[in-house]
């Protein structure tokens, strides 16, 4: 006689994978444009010579890429992470949008 086998755990359901899955494709793209808008503006409105402006731009936005990919997975649902990101890309956005005719 064979002996019974053991029920199997069942897997990590299919909306943990699905979120888990945004939330990496949200700290993917979303942190790196996050972090291009907030280069792009900062670039243009900081008050140094330009390429001062644009190495402590690219600089910041070093910072900001880990952080927005930490946001994502630390906050409590995949949409709050996605909205997170556009509440924080929403002043650098505004601010290319105004300072388009400046460049």
């Amino acid at each position: 006689m064979a002996p019974a086998a053991k029920p199997r755990k069942p897997g990590p359901g299919w909306r943990y994978l699905t979120g888990v899955a945004v939330r990496a494709l949200a700290a993917i793209f979303g942190g790196y444009a996050l972090s291009a808008a907030w280069a792009a503006a900062l670039a243009l409105t900081l008050p140094t010579v330009r390429v001062e402006a644009a190495l402590t731009a690219t600089m910041t936005a070093l910072v900001i890429y880990p952080c927005a990919a930490m946001w994502c997975f630390g906050a409590r649902t995949a949409l709050r992470a996605i909205a997170g990101l556009a509440i924080a890309g929403a002043l650098p956005a505004a601010i290319l949008l105004l300072s388009k005719g400046a460049a």
